[in-house]
């Protein structure tokens, strides 16, 4: 992989992508939204072109002398909140995930490397299920999982390599969604007590540094129309991460479990499973959950210091 073009370059993901890909002498055409822009790493290695998902064709023109090898894809509308449960904005990112595979194929991309999710597997458990009443944030998950069917399938048509990696639950210094680590930090930050289920389901979590690293291996080493998962290689009940993180970080707090009650699905450990991406690509987390967790408390400390700084101006 000498030259890599990244959408969604200014995401929680993207953005670390950029940084994993240039800091390795990979050039990367970053693609972002107008005007939201600010996080990708600036460097000699990075070109930044603006892009709208609704106006995807107009890439053509501006890439069809990219001389890009890989398709990053990350840019996905409505991933954390309640967008989730768009139903018309979820199809949506499917449709147009497969226009940017499609755009990758005409620019000369040798392979597509997409953004999947281990929602995939857990949408699948919860609307095939008899008499499971599937929560709205599995509408999320429908939309990734059409995304990967419908890739399969276009891109053995069109002749292009298709590389999928799901990721389990990136985590880590600057993300800002409402997704738990966050929200749990930020009250552990204030002194307040977390309150959780009683965290038996099966979880992992994966520090973004590990996500971005293992992207640009799977770029590289991953294998033509196969799936990866991306995590810690060490699942377990959620609780058991939360008293780590506990320990970690709020050792003089209760944590509280049992009091929100469990609607989800819960997966096995063996659905959790990276052995094929550290065969395949040499990839293995090497950031414990202990130190992502106090990593990404010290980040959230300087961010709403500087909130707080900027209110009193």
């Amino acid at each position: 992989m000498k030259k890599a073009i990244v959408s969604g370059a200014n995401g929680f993901v993207g953005s670390a992508v950029v940084k994993e890909l240039s800091e390795n002498g990979i050039e990367v055409i970053a693609l972002c939204r107008g005007g939201h822009c600010n996080n990708i790493p600036q460097n000699e290695y990075v070109t930044i072109e603006e892009f709208e998902l609704e106006r995807i064709e107009e890439l053509l023109i501006k890439l069809e002398n990219a001389k890009a090898d890989t398709f990053f894809h990350f840019a996905w509308a409505g991933s954390a909140g309640s967008k989730r449960a768009d139903t018309n904005l979820q199809l949506k990112n499917a449709e147009w995930t497969v226009e940017c595979l499609r755009m990758a194929k005409k620019i000369g991309c040798e392979r597509f490397v997409n953004a999947g999710s281990i929602m995939e597997s857990e949408t699948i458990k919860a609307a095939y299920r008899d008499g499971n009443k599937p929560g709205l944030g599995y509408i999320y998950g429908s939309g990734k999982l059409a995304a990967h069917t419908m890739c399969r399938s276009v891109a053995a048509d069109i002749g292009i390599d298709l590389v999928w990696a799901m990721i389990t639950n990136a985590y880590g210094a600057g993300e800002r969604s409402p997704r738990m680590v966050n929200t749990t930090i930020q009250k552990c930050i204030r002194g307040e007590a977390p309150q959780f289920t009683a965290g038996t389901q099966n979880y992992d979590f994966v520090y973004i540094d590990d996500v971005a690293r293992a992207f640009r291996l799977i770029g590289e080493k991953g294998k033509p129309f196969h799936d990866y998962m991306i995590g810690s290689s060490n699942a377990k009940p959620l609780k058991q991460f939360l008293l780590e993180m506990k320990g970690a970080i709020a050792p003089e707090l209760d944590f509280i479990f049992g009091d929100i009650p469990f609607t989800g699905i819960n997966l096995s450990l063996e659905e959790f499973d990276c052995s094929k991406t550290e065969q395949d690509t040499g990839f293995r987390a090497e950031i414990g959950f202990t130190e992502g967790c106090i990593r990404t408390r010290d980040w959230w400390i300087e961010v709403l210091q500087e909130e707080k700084n900027d209110s009193e101006i």
